[in-house]
């Protein structure tokens, strides 16, 4: 099964994991994902299609069509799965237990970010996909 992010901005490629793609808008409801993350441009573009996925990341207010197990939601709402908090520094919110990297549960935590590539807030797709897929080795895994 397949890794991927749909409709992915240039500037978030050198900071995907290396096992993601990114795929056509003629894939996406042909293949069979392990893990698909949708940006808001690309929850738009796949209103109406049937999605096959063991786990979909997508934008807290996005309308989906799936049979995913799990559907992790991400936005500033306090009913979306991972969010942000913090005052001074970035800080990501996991805010029930989720399926992390090779099986294992990432339980609700909150992980500083320190300097990121833009506002947290825009990023925070890219984040959760980061961290669904790759162990938290250190508190800024961005670099």
């Amino acid at each position: 099964m397949e890794r991927g992010i749909f409709r992915c901005p240039p500037q978030w490629l050198p900071f995907l994991p290396p096992q993601v793609r990114c795929p056509s808008p003629q894939e996406l409801p042909l293949s069979r994902w392990a893990l698909l993350a949708l940006t808001p441009e690309g929850a738009r573009a796949a209103d109406g299609v049937q999605l096959r996925c063991k786990c979909l990341l997508v934008p807290g207010d996005c309308p989906v069509r799936t049979t995913a197990p799990f559907v992790i939601s991400y936005g500033l709402s306090a009913r979306d799965s991972l969010t942000l908090s913090g005052v001074r520094q970035p800080v990501l919110c996991i805010q029930r237990t989720l399926p992390g990297p090779d099986g294992a549960l990432l339980e609700p935590q909150e992980i500083p970010l320190g300097e990121l590539p833009g506002p947290p807030e825009a990023l925070l797709g890219l984040l959760g996909l980061r961290l669904l897929l790759m162990p938290l080795t250190k508190a800024l895994f961005l670099e």
